[in-house]
């Protein structure tokens, strides 16, 4: 019996290590980094939901930026909805970076208040250096609800040379022309500042070519407050001529919706984006 203790001890230890290996093989991943921003000055985490393969060297990944919305942080989407468990079914990496409550735009009243900037600029350039990821338009895709929505839109017009889809939920697509908010008062300044100018939406759409432009989606709930909004918008593309999808669906400006919603939102981003050989 002594004898069989020990490769018993070893086969054990063996399969251990193979259950271990199985199991990282497959499984979603989440790994947060503290990155410090240099543009704004401060901390500002975010999460990067690893692919279930991606413990194996060499493969690089397509990679969704996923948008929080005001009064939400880095965390909301995972804590609030099931992505980790939706992202298994998809080959890409989503990340989801803090925005703090700056509507993704430099700030008209503080300098150092400069989210777009520190998307465009920063949390791209950090997470193509620090993950295996495509550095390249093809593979690369940003979306968000409510606030981010608002963002991961401006972003797909105003940057058409970076993402290749962008997409929104339940935007908030009217921020820059509002005054009853305190972060839009921070963020756009006053009526007809030059900031709101710059960053509303169907102002870039009329300035932009729309055969240059993402895929671009959007949608919002019946019962939205922001569904006047992202029916003007949807009107607006209309008579631009830019090819978008919108829909309409039964719902609420609630994390019920968007939880339901990302599921319908994640595979058209997958569908968009193209690892390919690299």
């Amino acid at each position: 019996m002594k004898r069989l203790r020990l490769p018993l001890l070893v086969l054990t230890l063996i399969a251990a290590l193979l259950v271990f290996y199985y199991r990282r093989l497959n499984t979603v991943r989440i790994e947060t980094v503290d990155l410090q921003s240099q543009i704004i000055g401060r901390l500002l985490p975010y999460n990067a939901i690893l692919p279930r393969g991606y413990a194996l060297p060499g493969r690089r990944y397509p990679v969704l930026y996923l948008l929080h919305g005001h009064g939400g942080d880095h965390n909301s989407w995972i804590a609030h909805t099931k992505l980790t468990d939706y992202a298994a079914k998809f080959d890409l990496i989503i990340v989801t970076p803090e925005g703090e409550d700056g509507w993704y735009t430099d700030s008209a009243t503080v300098a150092g208040e400069k989210f777009e900037s520190f998307v465009v600029n920063e949390l791209i350039h950090d997470v193509e250096n620090r993950f295996r990821v495509v550095p390249e338009r093809r593979a690369r895709a940003i979306a968000g609800y409510s606030m981010g929505g608002y963002g991961a839109l401006k972003f797909g017009l105003k940057y058409p040379q970076l993402f290749a889809f962008a997409g929104s939920l339940s935007g908030a697509f009217d921020a820059p022309s509002r005054t009853d908010d305190t972060s839009i008062m921070h963020t756009f300044g006053p009526l007809n500042s030059s900031t709101r100018e710059r960053n509303d939406l169907t102002k870039i759409a009329n300035s932009v070519q729309s055969t240059l432009l993402p895929q671009l989606y959007f949608d919002c709930g019946a019962n939205d407050p922001w569904l006047a909004s992202n029916r003007a918008l949807h009107a607006d593309f209309e008579r631009l001529s830019i090819n978008h999808e919108y829909e309409e669906q039964p719902g609420a400006h609630d994390w019920a919706y968007w939880d339901q919603h990302i599921t319908m939102l994640l595979p058209l981003a997958a569908a968009a984006l193209s690892a390919g050989p690299h």
